[in-house]
């Protein structure tokens, strides 16, 4: 896949890595939806790939397919659709070949797919100019020094890796690629390979935190997504991992928003750091303008850390627009601003911090509340391991706060739901406490590790609405 992210440019067509956790089903949608005419495919995915394409219509055309082997893997060709092998391509190549160069900087580059984490997979079409841009602007804001050892934690289904193929080549860099991502196969490979850098999502940074040993050799790493809770970027810390934290999304082809950090603030606890740190911070320089607005308006709410809105962003780095979808083009981007769906505020010294997505803001009594605030704290519990915060209706309030948690394995002592509820009410304002606790094995995820909200939602609407209290009858006494 790695050397795929420079061959498919340089003979002019467009590239579209496909996530293998999908099903069948969808990624036979994406494929149709693509109108794909090649797909490479590892034999280890053979079998998902075929299925995929048994769901195409009769009338449909179907790519064809690249069969990349391992040395020990037995090669065969013969399968329907299958064309030759990836080796068997390469022996074939013209030596004398001239890379077909775009037309225009503005011409596509790449096709990626949303996760899907609040809606269906949108196909995102990215230029030749933003993902040079974005490769830069990585190595720069990150300070990643000549010949790095970078490990892919990342997929680099996930918005071509943050543009990190391209990126860590630029650099000089060694890839580290594992087949599995587990916490003792990631500490091997640190460990033997002498590794400097990786991309992690949230989900695999707290799987790394199962540890108690730190790491041999301090490792810089880059995590994004949902924002991670203060309590988990504090254990990192103690672990060796210098994390920075970064905000971006699909149709921005990677991180734009970076924590730049203040040498003043080492001089603050480490609590207090890390909650430095779970800010966004202020944009990269690829990003031409970054704000918080009214989305009624457009116009920008105070700089005072309280009075959220709707993220936009501005620059070269934004989309081209959704494949086939010029109306949900156009919902999103209005006046040159990518509007994102995710709720923020701005601080007094421009530093973005995330509130909530705008599906996930719980309004409870008139009072926006954010879920993730929520979360950080229920994170901050010793028996907690997973959580997402979500609004179940109310006869009285309309919503209130519903916590799904995951606890930690081995727990001698599992906490009731009334004294999580006593943990939350010490740290919290009344409003923001959840009202509902559900303990459950494992939290709903989408394929690239993101807490499925939308699922969880549904789940605390099924519960129906929890009761308006009685009010007290005085006694006649």
């Amino acid at each position: 896949m790695y050397e795929l992210h420079f061959a498919i440019p340089m003979c002019g067509a467009i590239l579209n890595n496909l996530n293998l956790r999908l099903n069948p089903h969808t990624l036979s949608v994406l494929l149709r939806h693509s109108e794909s005419k090649l797909v490479f495919v590892h034999s280890h995915s053979l079998s998902l790939i075929l299925l995929a394409l048994s769901n195409f219509p009769i009338t449909t055309p179907r790519p064809s397919l690249v069969l990349i082997t391992d040395d020990a893997d037995a090669v065969t060709v013969s399968l329907a659709h299958v064309i030759d092998t990836y080796e068997g391509l390469i022996k074939k190549g013209n030596p004398n070949f001239h890379w077909a160069r775009p037309n225009s900087e503005w011409d596509p580059i790449t096709l990626n797919y949303t996760s899907g984490t609040t809606s269906s997979p949108k196909g995102v079409v990215h230029s030749h100019r933003a993902t040079f841009i974005m490769a830069l602007d990585s190595l720069i804001d990150w300070c990643v020094p000549k010949q790095p050892v970078y490990l892919w934690t990342l997929p680099m289904f996930h918005s071509n890796g943050w543009t990190f193929p391209w990126g860590i080549a630029a650099a000089g860099g060694t890839n580290v690629c594992p087949r599995k991502i587990d916490a003792p196969m990631i500490y091997h490979l640190i460990q033997s390979h002498n590794v400097t850098h990786m991309c992690a999502a949230p989900v695999v940074l707290n799987l790394l935190l199962t540890r108690t040993e730190p790491v041999k050799n301090p490792v810089h790493v880059l995590t994004g997504g949902s924002p991670p809770p203060a309590a988990i970027l504090t254990r990192a810390e103690k672990l060796g991992f210098r994390v920075r934290h970064r905000y971006g999304m699909t149709e921005t082809l990677g991180v734009v928003v970076s924590c730049a950090w203040k040498k003043e603030w080492d001089k603050f606890p480490a609590t207090e750091r890390a909650r430095f740190k779970a800010r966004q911070g202020v944009r990269t320089v690829a990003m031409t303008e970054v704000d918080v607005v009214d989305p009624a308006t457009g116009v920008s709410v105070k700089r005072d850390g309280v009075t959220s809105g709707e993220i936009v962003f501005r620059g070269a780095c934004v989309m081209l627009g959704y494949l086939k979808d010029s109306d949900g083009t156009k919902r999103c981007i209005r006046n040159n601003w990518l509007y994102t769906g995710d709720v923020g505020v701005m601080h007094g010294d421009g530093y973005l911090e995330i509130k909530d997505r705008s599906k996930d803001v719980i309004i409870s009594g008139g009072e926006n509340l954010s879920s993730v605030e929520v979360e950080a704290v229920l994170y901050d519990h010793p028996a907690v391991n997973e959580v997402a915060v979500v609004a179940r209706p109310d006869e009285f309030w309309g919503e209130t706060p519903c916590a799904f948690v995951m606890l930690k394995e081995g727990l001698v002592a599992p906490p009731s739901e009334k004294e999580v509820v006593e943990f939350c009410r010490e740290r919290l304002p009344h409003f923001m406490v959840p009202k509902t606790v559900v303990f459950k094995e494992a939290l709903p995820k989408t394929s690239t590790g993101k807490i499925q909200k939308h699922v969880l939602r549904m789940d605390a609407q099924a519960m129906g609405s929890l009761a308006a209290p009685q009010p007290t009858i005085p006694s006649r006494m």
